[in-house]
């Protein structure tokens, strides 16, 4: 018999999972561990750290991992090591006084949708800068003491993990999330059993987990569908951010919106304000018109002022790819069930998201229902809020854009979140001491005047070196996964030079931003760069959608020329762009580049937080920054198009980033003294703190939602469903009468004195009478307005010179006799023009009953 050499059955693994167990003297981890509160303060934040900053390095800074990777040993040697015990107990007393604040009453309350949060590193569920936007306004609420509950999604794979090859082609992986391992706990019922959401669907019912994270003061409540009770093609909707076809990504919006108001509804919530943070999320305010209809017994139209009265809808972007549009057929399979519900027509239906009524070409648009749905709405800059009206103007004809009552608050960021320890502790020591509470005071910030030149350069280059060794590490990392040549990784590496001016370029890579324009002539760059005397380094990183193909090119075409000889350590690109670079890069470079193509920018966020870090914006007068940009504190390139061709363009704005970078830039840098550094240099990062940086905190965003819209909005609320809605149900039925009258009213006059022709001189008087006969005693509330336009002939475009509203004289019976004196002030040519339009007092804004006549 011949001898086996082997003999192995198969194995028989058993899983467990051990957890490790706190002493009781630092039970208070745990419970500073599953606050996002950490993120943003500095000791909790160093606490942890301070624990063992490889294996905190390892987790990728996630307390939770951190803990259960700490032996035993590590455990009591904590327990024993007293300073570690008083740190821990200054920390979470500290906790407990922050968290333990009662909101503020006086205060509306918030309640505040959005398709992805940007809070920390670990929790992925954010993509860019719409994401970084919403989890910095969380914590902010939280600060703030505002009563704010946030909804969202807990997706399993979250947006994808960005890796490069060799030839610079991004490969997007998708990693799951084990929600084990996360700042955050599963939300029970009162027996003790997970909380799930029924959420209806055609022909189904899809069951969604409900997850809650503790931002500070504020609950942020994420819906998850990956459970066993949904079929497989369910339990994907929160699989990936963005990911999937149109049907999944109505299903997701679905979720969010009708899945979201139904959460709040379980959970016993209810707001005064309902915030939508984009598009996505449009879907609340139908949930919200079913349930007012079928258990408060209003009408679709009462229904809808309730709604509206209290419905803020904020738009982050001008790219028609941000706004979401379903086919009538797609969107039909899954919404239609909802008319019968509201007791209006499919076609009634689908006319809340169209932009032209009875239009059965036009697709079903979250952003027109947003807009109809909502009494207010906003851009995120001054410009894009004018960029706004113009984007839906066709959805209240009748009014020019610049009369439409979009408005706008310019996006912040969370102070405390972005801006650098080092820097902090500057802040700290130099201002007042209720300086973070009033960071909007811009009298504060001129104490950074009084810093002298030498602590500013230390800070400086503290960040610097620190961002030097990142990036460092990150590309040894990369190139060893890569298997890449060590030749070139050690040449790269050596040429990266800490006294070299540093350019930092990090974003979303949509074509729109423009990533290329710095490689439009690569002989003028090498000259740059590959000065001796004045070295010129350029850092940049980003990801492109999985489905932006151009956008991938241009990364690939970017890590192409970095790789070139005379780019070699001069140009780098970073993978994988995510907060923990961010936060890297914005506070360690020396300037920040932005140049998007003009006016596509709406706001953008990540030049303000450099700004918080002494760092110098560079860019183009768009967003944020056209606001923002003060002379002697940045550089821009102008807002005016030069050229309608988009490759002329770009060659032009190249052209001048090399030239300011050739003449002004690099010399102002290079100008140093015995000391190593530039007065003026220095300069300019005072001005920069001092006069941009206060402007552009959450803090001072926050108080514009509160100032602009929400105060207003809360108000107003109150007074519709007073008295069993009684405002609301009168302010509908004067709206249903005027609207059965309104093309029976009957102009039977209209003079305009002979002199508007013959004597229209500057400061000239004319004397213009008008007679309507409305036919019905319950139409007497009617305006009658003189509009005056001039036109642009640069953009083509008729503009609002003057608006003059006439008296209402007499009444005779039906009859109503309007008379206006009107005084020429400006001398050109114009266009003028008489409109009627409803008038009642209720009415938040003309657009709320947007009826016009044109005489």
């Amino acid at each position: 018999m011949k001898l086996q050499t082997s003999h192995v059955n198969q194995s028989n693994w058993k899983e467990i999972v051990v957890s490790s167990h706190l002493p009781d003297r630092l039970i208070k981890l745990k419970e500073l561990a599953h606050n996002l509160w950490w993120v943003w303060n500095p000791e909790a934040f160093e606490l942890f750290t301070d624990i063992d900053p490889k294996l905190w390095e390892a987790t990728k800074g996630n307390p939770i991992v951190m803990r259960e990777h700490l032996s035993y040993e590590k455990f009591e040697e904590l327990e024993a090591d007293q300073a570690f015990l008083q740190r821990l107990d200054k920390v979470y007393n500290d906790f407990q006084t922050y968290v333990n604040t009662p909101v503020d009453r006086t205060k509306p309350s918030i309640a505040y949708f959005s398709m992805e949060y940007g809070l920390c590193n670990i929790l992925k569920i954010y993509s860019g800068g719409l994401g970084m936007l919403a989890g910095d306004y969380l914590k902010e609420a939280s600060d703030c003491n505002v009563d704010m509950t946030a909804v969202g999604f807990l997706y399993r794979f979250g947006y994808f993990t960005q890796s490069l090859s060799m030839e610079g082609q991004q490969l997007a992986l998708y990693e799951p999330q084990n929600f084990g391992n996360l700042p955050l706990e599963q939300v029970k019922d009162e027996h003790g059993n997970q909380l799930q959401i029924e959420v209806p669907y055609p022909n189904r019912i899809i069951y969604a987990n409900v997850w809650k994270v503790a931002v500070g003061r504020v609950s942020l409540y994420l819906l998850d569908t990956d459970n066993d009770k949904n079929s497989e093609f369910d339990r994907p909707i929160t699989h990936q951010l963005y990911g999937g076809d149109w049907e999944n990504r109505l299903k997701q919006e679905i979720m969010l919106g009708i899945g979201g108001m139904l959460t709040l509804k379980k959970l016993g919530i209810t707001k005064q304000v309902y915030h939508i943070n984009e598009g996505h999320a449009a879907l609340i305010n139908l949930q919200r018109l079913v349930d007012l209809i079928s258990e408060q017994g209003l009408t679709f139209n009462q229904a809808m002022e309730v709604v509206r009265s209290s419905a803020l809808y904020t738009v982050h972007t001008p790219v028609p790819a941000g706004h979401d549009s379903f086919d009538e057929g797609l969107f039909g399979k899954y919404m239609g069930s909802y008319p019968a519900k509201l007791g209006i027509s499919w076609d009634e239906f689908m006319d809340l998201g169209r932009e032209n009524l009875g239009d059965h070409n036009e697709k079903f648009s979250m952003s027109n229902f947003a807009c109809r749905m909502c009494q207010e709405v906003n851009g995120v800059s001054w410009l894009h809020g004018k960029v706004s009206q113009e984007m839906f103007q066709n959805l209240w004809k009748g009014y020019l854009p610049e009369e439409l009552h979009v408005s706008y608050v310019t996006n912040g960021v969370h102070l405390s979140t972005w801006t650098a320890s080092e820097w902090q502790r500057l802040y700290d020591k130099t201002f007042s001491s209720d300086f973070r509470k009033n960071q909007s005071n811009l009298k504060i910030w001129e104490g950074i005047y009084s810093v002298s030149d030498e602590e500013i350069w230390k800070t400086r280059t503290t960040l610097k070196n620190k961002l030097i060794s990142y990036i460092k590490s990150q590309i040894n990392e990369t190139w060893l996964k890569n298997q890449g040549d060590p030749g070139m990784i050690v040449a790269m590496l050596e040429k990266i030079n800490p006294n070299a001016l540093m350019i930092g370029f990090g974003r979303r890579f949509a074509t729109y931003k423009r990533a290329h324009l710095l490689f439009t002539d690569l002989d003028r760059l090498s000259k740059i760069v590959n000065n001796p005397l004045y070295p010129v380094q350029f850092i940049y990183t980003g990801k492109a959608h999985p489905a932006d193909l151009a956008g991938q090119d241009l990364i690939r075409k970017i890590i192409q020329i970095s790789r070139m000889p005379e780019f070699q350590g001069k140009i780098i690109f970073l993978e994988n762009y995510d907060m923990q670079v961010a936060k890297r890069l914005i506070s360690g470079v020396d300037i920040w580049l932005n140049t998007p193509t003009r006016p596509l920018e709406a706001s953008g966020t990540s030049g303000q937080k450099a700004e918080m870090n002494g760092v110098l914006n560079f860019s183009v007068l768009d967003g944020w920054w056209l606001e923002g940009y003060i002379q002697g504190a940045g550089w821009a390139l102008t807002e005016k198009q030069t050229y309608n061709n988009e490759a002329y363009q770009d060659q032009l704005d190249a052209a001048t980033i090399y030239s300011l970078l050739e003449n002004e830039i690099i010399p102002l840098y290079f100008a140093k003294n015995s000391k190593g550094y530039s007065p003026e240099w220095i300069e300019y990062i005072k001005n920069s703190i001092a006069k941009i940086a206060p402007r552009f905190t959450t803090k001072r965003m926050l108080d514009d939602y509160l100032d602009r819209f929400y105060f207003k909005l809360s108000t107003r609320h109150e007074r519709m469903i007073a008295d069993n809605f009684k405002k609301a149900k009168e302010l509908v039925a004067w709206k249903e009468k005027m609207a059965a009258s309104w093309d029976n009213i009957e102009l039977r006059e209209l003079n305009i004195p002979e002199s508007l022709y013959t004597d229209s001189t500057v400061n000239s008087k004319h004397l213009i009478n008008t007679v309507l006969d409305v036919k019905t005693a319950d139409c007497k509330n009617i305006g009658i307005e003189l509009v005056v336009t001039y036109h642009d002939d640069q953009k083509n475009e008729d503009h609002i010179l003057d608006t003059a509203e006439f008296d209402l004289v007499k009444v005779d019976g039906t009859q109503l006799t309007f008379q206006l004196e009107y005084r020429l002030t400006k001398a050109g040519a114009f266009r003028y023009g008489f409109r009627m339009f409803p008038k009642n007092e209720e009415l938040p804004h003309r657009q709320d009953f947007n009826f016009v006549r044109w005489l």
